[in-house]
């Protein structure tokens, strides 16, 4: 158990002296960090605790949820009835929270309740399971009129699984920016919490959660032009949707009208869907402007190229949330899935829709309704106070470590202070955030790894008590002290792990670096340390144990 080949030990040190290397940027200006290689510019970032940054709130426009919620309740609606070859005197229309369609009535009418009470179905919870409530509400109005609206419960559940869609959005499109480790979290039921570290000026993130960056690729309706629409009635399978430059759209006048802008007659039938991108980035045209040029999977690129196919000669019109971007005339079929979406864009302007292009549309509107900076004022107090904690709880660590076992203290002490000096190392090379909860676990950590070696040097005492030798007490009491460190450190990871994957904030904070620390600990205090004490061994050979 004491010897080691020198390839071993090579390994153990050299394992030690590379993870402790990662923790090098932390001590250097960020300036100098930013002319090393990409690779080597990892070091621990702050969190909001410590160095302030933008602290955001973002609510889900439950209208907009409902809006797309009825949508698509009409549309299943009308296929129902279809399907069941039952026709309609008036066709299905939103109204008042709900679907309206009125029936013939006669022998089908029962039929045709029927059916439509099938839609309804029972809400499920991922907890609870089936909760006993329903998504819709079926309601005979009398004369034919029968209505369907969503339940309250059921208008709650769309809403929270809204919030569960954006926010791996919003953390893509966080990260599309540069900004590391953000926290992101929901509150409540329609509420999303962002907080960026060392981010001063929110205004620029702000802008890109506002975009929902729903992309549409529709083709422009020739049978009439835009004005004699507008002037007249516009057909049921088309809408009037303006140009996104320089226009204003006034959404209380039916239909819209585009002040400034360039008016488009498209069909409402979406021939292919933002879903299908694969990729975004920003380019030039041909004239040197910024455009972005996009990719799209399998899926998107056979329906784009069908399209593109079938329609040569028409306009087809690029639409990023309800605003014609471009409408270019289809020359060719277009069956590599590749495009360009060209504008009066900045080359910030294209960057930012680029971003947003890749992290995917949001699945609702999500307005700010609140915003703060939170200054490093409070940090730096933090920092000293936990830098205070940190030193004073070390050092009686230290002299408790050298009071009781000695030389053997010593070693144990080195042993921590390159286990601290790991911890660093991986949390910089994740470019993990640091917060307050995880210095607290950085201080745990160094209790829990001379709980190792005390078990271990306690059962040297029992081997010696029992008569055994020095070299031969070392030895068992690093093998038979073994199975007891690994339960303990095992069962405190389990807990680690179960607070970063169901914690949130601050929770996740404390265990990422418990975490991380139990990791080195086992490296650590029993590798490094058996390690230590095997040379000791070698160059002294002891005829007692110093403990």
């Amino acid at each position: 158990m004491l010897y080691f080949s020198r390839w071993k030990a090579a390994a153990i040190l050299l394992t030690a002296l590379i993870v402790c290397a990662f923790a090098a940027p932390n001590f250097v200006s960020p300036e100098t960090i930013k002319k090393w290689p990409e690779w080597a510019q990892r070091y621990v970032v702050l969190g909001l605790d410590l160095q302030g940054g933008s602290h955001i709130l973002l609510e889900v426009d439950k209208n907009d949820v409902l809006k797309q919620r009825l949508a698509t309740l009409r549309t299943d609606v009308i296929k129902t009835l279809r399907d069941a070859k039952i026709t309609w005197a008036n066709p299905p229309v939103e109204r008042n929270g709900g679907i309206e369609v009125r029936l013939r009535e006669g022998p089908t009418f029962d039929t045709a309740l029927t059916k439509l009470r099938d839609l309804a179905q029972p809400i499920t919870n991922n907890i609870i399971g089936v909760t006993g409530q329903r998504t819709l509400e079926i309601t005979n109005l009398g004369n034919g009129l029968v209505r369907i609206a969503p339940t309250e419960a059921a208008a709650n559940e769309r809403i929270r699984q809204t919030i569960e869609q954006a926010i791996p959005i919003i953390e893509k499109r966080v990260n599309g920016l540069g900004l590391v480790e953000p926290t992101i979290q929901r509150q409540g039921i329609d509420r999303v919490l962002v907080q960026v570290p060392g981010l001063g000026d929110p205004r620029a993130l702000i802008e890109i959660l506002k975009t929902e960056a729903k992309l549409e690729f529709r083709l422009v309706n020739l049978s009439m032009t835009p004005q004699q629409a507008m002037q007249g009635s516009i057909p049921p399978d088309s809408e009037i949707l303006c140009e996104a430059r320089d226009q204003k759209t006034s959404a209380d006048v039916k239909p819209p009208l585009c002040e400034g802008g360039i008016p488009w007659l498209v069909y409402k039938q979406v021939m292919v869907e933002g879903g299908d991108l694969t990729d975004a980035r920003t380019g030039f045209d041909q004239n040197g402007r910024p455009d972005i040029e996009f990719t799209f999977n399998a899926t998107g690129a056979r329906k784009f190229g069908q399209v593109t196919q079938e329609n040569i000669g028409r306009p087809f019109a690029i639409i990023l949330d309800n605003k014609v971007m471009s409408a270019p005339t289809i020359q060719s079929a277009i069956l590599g899935g590749r495009g360009q979406i060209t504008g009066n864009f900045t080359v910030e302007e294209a960057n930012k829709l680029a971003i947003v292009l890749r992290a995917g549309a949001l699945p609702a509107k999500l307005t700010p309704i609140e915003q703060r900076v939170v200054g490093p004022g409070l940090g730096q107090d933090s920092i000293t106070k936990g830098k205070y904690a940190s030193v004073v709880g070390a050092v009686l660590v230290v002299l408790f470590m050298l009071v009781t076992y000695g030389l053997f203290g010593l070693f144990a002490n080195i042993a921590v202070a390159i286990n601290i000096a790991m911890i660093f190392g991986v949390l910089s090379l994740l470019n993990a955030t640091l917060t307050l909860p995880g210095i607290a676990g950085i201080v745990l950590t160094v209790g829990i790894a001379v709980d190792s070696n005390v078990l271990i040097y306690e059962r040297i005492r029992e081997e010696v008590r029992s008569g055994r030798n020095a070299i031969a007490a070392i030895d068992a009491g690093f093998s038979r002290a073994l199975a007891t460190i690994l339960d303990s450190n095992i069962t405190t990871f389990i807990a680690a792990a179960v607070l970063f994957f169901i914690g949130t904030g601050p929770v996740r904070g404390f265990a990422v670096t418990l975490g991380i620390g139990i990791i080195t600990t086992l490296f650590t205090a029993f590798t490094l340390t058996r390690l230590i004490v095997a040379y000791w061994v070698r160059m002294i050979r002891p005829q007692r144990v110093p403990i």
